[in-house]
């Protein structure tokens, strides 16, 4: 017989909470990643009944809450309604995130999430057993920031979505965290090197500078490790890119040209970093940032 021992038998902490705000901040993308699939599935379940929550998604290990910035005091209920998000709060350059829950809830809400990784700090009440508790966390406030990627190969070697996702993977840090990355099924042109896919990387970023340094260091990897002399690169700073949906719904029904592309990307506040022919996948492929299941499908549609 195994004896063990459990530093915390009664608490289960996430991986990592981080918080990306719009540009107004009237709403927000709160992104927790897991240790526990089961935990998280109740959490998205109870938390679909509080009020500021708007949508939730799964990815992967990781849940998006879309939230209200806003206050709004839970009313709680075993069983049915038993935890959620009762705040979100942007002060400074923070935001602060209150949970409730009642029992088991109760120490999700507190300290399972206090525990998580992006927290600066945080304030709980006794949680467990029966208890109702309450838990507000401090992050960073982040801004979205999209890197669409296009024509890293060539017909004789490479793969655009292992390079974006082995550079962005490097360059992962608390200022800039890696979010997402998506395959993006694109119309099957003849210049193409086989499959016609590009790919968009997601991250979250506490400010311009590291913003800037991150995008730097992206383009130097792609200058170092690209096979094709065709490399596209564009960056959007945005929080849903709906500015470019209509464009990449072109791109995957037709062949477009490269100056369509550019001059697109000038008009719509999307920023060339690489300007090879690959900026016309690469454009495409940034409102489809953590749709991964749905930007494979050709046919598939933005909500």
């Amino acid at each position: 017989m195994k004896e063990i021992e459990l530093d915390e038998p009664y608490s289960i902490p996430y991986r990592a909470i981080y918080a990306i705000c719009d540009e107004k901040d009237e709403c927000a993308e709160i992104i927790e990643h897991s240790n526990c699939y089961g935990g998280a599935a109740w959490a998205r379940h109870h938390y679909s009944h509080s009020p500021i929550v708007r949508q939730i998604r799964t990815l992967g290990n990781m849940t998006r809450y879309l939230v209200e910035i806003d206050n709004v005091p839970l009313e709680l209920k075993p069983s049915s309604a038993a935890a959620g998000i009762e705040a979100v709060e942007v002060k400074d350059n923070e935001v602060e995130i209150t949970y409730a829950g009642l029992g088991g809830g109760g120490v999700g809400a507190t300290c399972c999430r206090a525990q998580a990784a992006g927290v600066v700090r945080f304030e709980t009440t006794p949680s467990g057993g029966g208890k109702e508790a309450k838990g507000t966390i401090v992050v960073p406030r982040r801004k979205r920031v999209l890197v669409g990627i296009d024509d890293t190969d060539t017909k004789e070697t490479g793969a655009t979505w292992c390079l974006t996702h082995n550079i962005a993977k490097e360059l992962d840090c608390v200022e800039s965290v890696y979010l997402s990355h998506s395959l993006v099924q694109l119309f099957p042109v003849s210049a193409r090197t086989q499959n016609c896919v590009s790919t968009v990387l997601e991250f979250g970023c506490v400010d311009e500078r590291a913003k800037n340094t991150l995008l730097e260091d992206i383009r130097n990897a792609l200058e170092k490790y690209s096979a094709s002399q065709d490399t596209g690169m564009v960056v959007l700073d945005s929080f849903n890119a709906s500015s470019v949906r209509e464009y990449s719904k072109l791109c995957r029904s037709a062949e477009l040209t490269y100056e369509f592309a550019m001059e697109y990307a000038e008009n719509h506040g999307v920023d060339v970093w690489m300007d090879g022919k690959g900026v016309i996948g690469a454009l495409a492929a940034l409102p489809w940032f953590a749709r991964p299941d749905d930007s494979v499908i050709m046919d598939a549609e933005l909500p």
